[in-house]
């Protein structure tokens, strides 16, 4: 039996599972007293829909229904996939929405979204996202807000009611992010485990290589709905 010191997969389980833990014990005075404090008011400047600012829009499996509904090419296999086995494949924990040549939402249009009322559950929680960091004294707690300082302005008066309705929303995406994220690690344990696959990050590294120098094409497992859909990437396909 691989020890879970030498087992990339069973290490990463059980810090998502201790992350998810952690979360659902976080307290939600404590979040909507972050939230009410920062105030944070949207300007409409779009930016966080670019990849200048947010890299990427990581979809849910509950967003990919939806998303899939309104326009079936707009999803790609989310980036920086964790794992590649010795064959040369990648595995990756879920989709995301497709970017235009500017580093756009493929949603966006004259900054502003063609599908707002049915957008992603990240972009509908955002920047109200809480992360695990660690503060000026080290110590490593749950903190928030994303993207201070880059877009939107602070300090404005919100109300207690949409203090929680925004904590108890963001708090459902983060615990469906973790649910999905150990399901996807699960998945792939026993897929390595029953086909005596194992990570191998030399080859994820070459793999990689050669991938942005345009030499070879991609064989991505996405993980989606509890299995994997395959996909094939060349360089550039992923917009």
């Amino acid at each position: 039996m691989i020890s879970v010191k030498n087992n990339p997969i069973e290490t990463r389980l059980v810090e998502v599972r201790e992350e998810l833990k952690d979360l659902k014990s976080f307290p939600d005075s404590k979040f909507v007293g972050i939230i009410k404090e920062l105030g944070f008011r949207c300007e409409l400047c779009a930016r966080c829909c670019t990849k200048e600012f947010n890299d990427h829009v990581f979809l849910l499996d509950s967003d990919l229904e939806r998303i899939k509904q309104i326009d079936p090419d707009a999803v790609t296999p989310a980036p920086y996939y964790e794992f590649c086995d010795q064959k040369g494949r990648f595995y990756v924990s879920g989709y995301a929405l497709k970017t235009k040549p500017d580093g756009s939402c493929v949603f966006l249009e004259n900054k502003r979204c063609r599908i707002y009322e049915r957008r992603p559950s990240i972009c509908r929680v955002y920047p109200h996202m809480l992360h695990r960091e660690a503060d000026e004294t080290g110590k490593v707690d749950w903190r928030q807000i994303s993207g201070l300082n880059e877009h939107g302005s602070y300090n404005s008066e919100i109300d207690d009611s949409t203090c929680e309705a925004i904590a108890q929303e963001t708090r459902a995406y983060e615990e469906a992010y973790l649910v999905q994220m150990i399901g996807f690690l699960e998945a792939v344990g026993v897929h390595f485990r029953k086909n005596d696959l194992k990570h191998v990050q030399r080859t994820y590294d070459r793999k990689m290589r050669d991938f942005l120098k345009g030499e070879c094409e991609l064989e991505v497992y996405v993980y989606c709905k509890g299995g994997f859909e395959m996909q094939k990437l060349r360089y550039g396909s992923d917009r």
